[in-house]
């Protein structure tokens, strides 16, 4: 009988061992990897085909890696259904996952003029920006940056902002989205994104911008979502569901 592994480059050696390492088991989610040095002399190879392996576990979301603390397994990816869910703490209870937010900064600033097109304000306005850091299962994986059309939302900064925004503007502003629109792409950490997702500079994430209307079409805010993108799996269903058979 053929060996699986018979055909395969160094690289992809490694990472199929990897891989059955982790679906077994013996690396449980969570569990951090020997470094980078010390697997490499596990398997016998260079530093370049080692990261090679890491690297395609990593786009295939079973590893993930954190700057200056090394390669850990991954949890599996929460399902972010976009024609449905409206917030990450509802996300992350209905899939039974341990969420958590860190607020960095919240205030008045001057409104970029994308921010002014999305939002309908006026040059020059100014806007509240909320800042803030989100983890699951004790990992960070979303740092997000809302910006609030100021006068829909009136003392807000004197709330508990850690909790789920959504929630907060029904309970004190008797507000529930309506229409959201969607702006999906993937990019780059660079800066602020980079440190608070522990990434390297330049790190693949995936960015997801938000316009948020009410259920009478006002506009409420704008939201700039950048994911790990190996911690987040969209999907969309457009239309009715066909009949049972």
């Amino acid at each position: 009988m053929n060996s699986p592994m018979r055909g395969l480059g160094q690289a992809a050696r490694i990472r199929l061992e990897l891989k059955r390492q982790i679906d077994s088991g013996l690396l449980a989610v969570g569990a951090k990897l020997p470094s980078e040095r010390e697997l490499a002399a596990l398997f016998d190879t260079t530093r370049i085909t080692l990261k090679e392996a890491l690297q395609s576990l990593e786009a295939e979301g079973c590893l993930y890696r954190e700057d200056r603390r090394g390669w850990f397994v991954a949890p599996p990816r929460l399902r972010y259904r976009l024609e449905r869910d409206s917030h990450f703490q509802g996300m992350a209870d209905a899939q039974q996952r341990l969420a958590a937010t860190r607020v960095l900064a919240a205030g008045l600033t001057l409104a970029s003029p994308e921010q002014c097109r999305d939002l309908a304000m006026a040059p020059l306005s100014q806007v509240l920006q909320i800042r803030r850091l989100r983890s699951l299962d004790g990992r960070v994986v979303l740092y997000a940056e809302h910006y609030l059309r100021p006068e829909r939302f009136p003392g807000i900064l004197q709330l508990d902002l850690s909790q789920s925004l959504t929630r907060l503007y029904r309970q004190h502003y008797g507000l529930d989205y309506g229409h959201v629109a969607f702006d999906i792409c993937p990019g780059a950490a660079r800066g602020a994104v980079a440190q608070a997702l522990m990434l390297a500079e330049g790190s693949p994430i995936l960015l997801i911008k938000r316009v948020n209307r009410d259920r009478r079409g006002q506009l409420l805010d704008c939201d700039y979502e950048y994911w790990r993108h190996d911690a987040v799996h969209l999907s969309l269903h457009s239309g009715e569901p066909p009949p049972a058979v």
